[in-house]
């Protein structure tokens, strides 16, 4: 009698095992979050892919309902973590139902839907929340480098159209303006910088993934996005500072090379922020703060001024208002204005209270860039990649599941290690720790199985007495 025992390859996962049910779950979860991120984008006609204006429409906004099924095939029984964030949320779609009921136009209906629908399908991506291998966050980050890949196509294949726009650089394959180009720039380099100070990105991916978003950000020439992933690496970088040896030298480094480059190419500098305007141009930001006194002149009921007059374009007269504050008092009134600060409180107190480590760090950086951008551009009173990044800073600042898991276990941990992360514990164990014991019992049975298999075959091959 023999048996034969067939050992795996190491690094392959067995089909039907626990693994890769849960990398077919991430995977899907993936083409959600992709879905869910190409349904910000707006469709201009004049790129490189020419295509009619109704179907350059069609094809973002027909991506909400695909990551809405694509989120309950992989949720099936719509289970959900509560949270804070999306409370709060909540109730701007309930301040939008209350307006859209009192005088319904068919754009302020289809926008009130579209974002009961996005915030239905950030419910239901809850279980993913506050993993230990941060899936949204790299989920997030792969989308920001793939529209920053497409801006650098369009630059190659066409530098005359991307720069046309007063030299500002801006997405021609798929239509993205330079401010549009310039957030994801910004969020994706700063994103790496916080990783790599963490000790989660080795130095040459980082290194080249941080010198492209730089170079893209310095070529679309915005101040907001340059000045707001400043002040997030800042806060974020302050968060890690007395734990982390590679941020007080990150500091130090850039006060130093700070302080050379104000001596030797100060002028330099101000011609780049100047970007040619004049006083009055940059004191006015651009002429922002006109359209701004629009909408506080315009009349308005006490309900309309409590409640607002419904989603729009965030315009006025056919003006862009670019303020996510005077948009959200534009279309929900001062109950919005309230709601979307409550946000911002809420994430920055709940940083506060996070112990100190990368999760903490990646979320401050996040909530301080959209606090910043949210003074002169459309935020998060509406569905944005501003609401995708603060959903993710949401995501890193939920604890993990104790002592129960909802779905498959998932790869072992990114990790705080050497960050300050919080120590785990009976009362911490996530997915990885239920995967390494899974392993343990694994080999502990085919360790046992090897070895009664040879004494069968010892048994087996002794001559007969």
């Amino acid at each position: 009698m023999s048996a034969t025992i067939v050992r795996p390859r190491p690094g392959a996962i067995i089909r039907n095992s626990p693994q890769a049910r849960d990398r077919l779950v991430r995977r899907r979860v993936g083409i959600a979050w992709a879905l869910l991120f190409f349904n910000t984008l707006t469709y201009v006609p004049g790129g490189l892919i020419n295509l009619p204006s109704h179907i350059g429409k069609v094809l973002p906004q027909g991506a909400l309902p695909l990551a809405l099924l694509l989120v309950i095939s992989v949720n099936p029984q719509l289970r959900i973590r509560p949270n804070v964030f999306l409370c709060l949320m909540l109730l701007l779609v309930v301040d939008t139902a209350i307006t859209v009921a009192g005088a319904p136009h068919f754009g302020e209906i289809y926008r009130t839907v579209r974002l009961d629908a996005y915030v239905v399908a950030l419910w239901l991506l809850t279980p993913w929340w506050g993993r230990s291998d941060m899936l949204l966050l790299r989920l997030q980050l792969r989308c920001l480098y793939v529209a920053l890949g497409t801006v650098l196509l369009g630059l190659l294949a066409a530098p005359g159209k991307a720069l046309h726009f007063d030299g500002r650089l801006s997405g021609v394959v798929w239509p993205m303006a330079a401010t549009q180009v310039a957030q994801y720039a910004a969020v994706a380099g700063g994103l790496t910088i916080v990783l790599w100070l963490a000790r989660l990105v080795k130095g040459r991916p980082a290194l080249i993934g941080t010198g492209l978003c730089l170079a893209i950000l310095l070529l679309t020439h915005t101040r907001t996005a340059l000045a707001a992933m400043v002040a997030g690496i800042l806060v974020a970088g302050l968060s890690l500072f007395t734990i982390s040896a590679r941020v007080r030298k990150f500091f130090t480094v850039g006060v130093v090379t700070a302080s050379i480059a104000v001596i030797t190419v100060s002028g330099v500098i101000i011609t780049w922020l100047a970007r040619g305007q004049t006083t009055a141009g940059l004191t006015g930001l651009t002429g922002r703060t006109d359209f701004w006194q629009l909408v506080l002149e315009l009349p308005r009921t006490r309900f309309q001024q409590i409640f607002g007059f419904g989603l729009s374009n965030a315009s006025i007269k056919g003006l862009p208002i670019d303020s996510n504050w005077l948009s959200a008092y534009m279309q929900e009134g001062l109950f919005g204005v309230v709601v979307c600060a409550g946000i911002l409180v809420w994430l920055y107190v709940a940083s506060f209270f996070q112990p100190r480590g990368v999760r903490r760090a990646l979320a401050l950086f996040l909530v301080t860039y959209c606090t910043l951008s949210s003074f002169t551009e459309d935020s998060f009173t509406n569905v944005s990649t501003y609401l995708l990044h603060l959903t993710v800073a949401a995501s890193l600042l939920l604890a993990p599941l104790a002592r129960r898991q909802i779905f498959a276990p998932s790869r072992p941990p990114a990790g705080d290690q050497g960050t300050g992360g919080p120590s785990s514990g009976p009362a911490g164990r996530t997915a990885a720790d239920v995967a390494v014991n899974v392993e343990l019992r694994l080999v502990q049975g085919w360790t046992r199985l090897s070895q009664k298999n040879r004494a069968v075959s010892w048994v087996s091959s002794s001559p007969a007495e």
